[in-house]
């Protein structure tokens, strides 16, 4: 009899057990990257990396110019140049050719750490609030769909409209 009503006992606590396992485990999903391009912040980060990067195209286009016009001159005048004189002309162009190449890495580089320092108060922004939803509606986890490819997923476990509502975005 104490057999039985031991088998019993851990019977009811495996399936017990189970259950709440079960039931604190829940997983919704969301594609931030929707969320984030939909946020009228993002559009102002857009518009002000624009114009940001504006400034660097100008710059590099009057710097690529003055390396065209440069080459173009040495082609015509090579002919006529002593060693000495053209020796000293192509190191001027390697030169202005580094020059080109520096400034564009470092604008690129500029260019991206802004684009970062915008993007991650509005990424932030909007982890807080699927945080809050997901701890509103009792999820354990949240996926970002943006970066995975969902095989299987419930209309009821996807945030979007939650989050949406939250931020005030249609």
């Amino acid at each position: 009899m104490k057999k039985l009503l031991k088998v019993a006992l851990v019977a009811v606590c495996i399936v017990f057990a189970g259950s709440i396992a079960k039931a604190q485990t829940k997983i919704g999903y969301i594609a931030i990257d929707q969320v984030v391009d939909q946020m009228p912040e993002t559009k102002t980060a857009i518009a002000t990396i624009t114009a940001y990067n504006k400034q660097f195209i100008d710059e590099l286009t009057k710097m690529n110019n003055a390396l065209q016009t440069a080459g173009q001159s040495y082609q015509a005048q090579r002919a006529t140049m002593t060693d000495a004189i053209r020796t000293a002309k192509e190191g001027e162009l390697t030169d202005m050719q580094k020059r080109f190449q520096d400034y564009q890495n470092t604008a690129q580089q500029q260019v991206d750490a802004k684009k970062n320092e915008l993007g991650k108060p509005i990424i932030e922004k909007v982890r807080g609030i699927v945080a809050q939803v997901a701890k509103e509606k009792g999820y354990t986890y949240v996926i970002n769909s943006s970066q995975t490819d969902l095989i299987v997923s419930p209309a009821g476990d996807d945030l979007m409209n939650d989050v949406k509502a939250k931020l005030g975005l249609k």
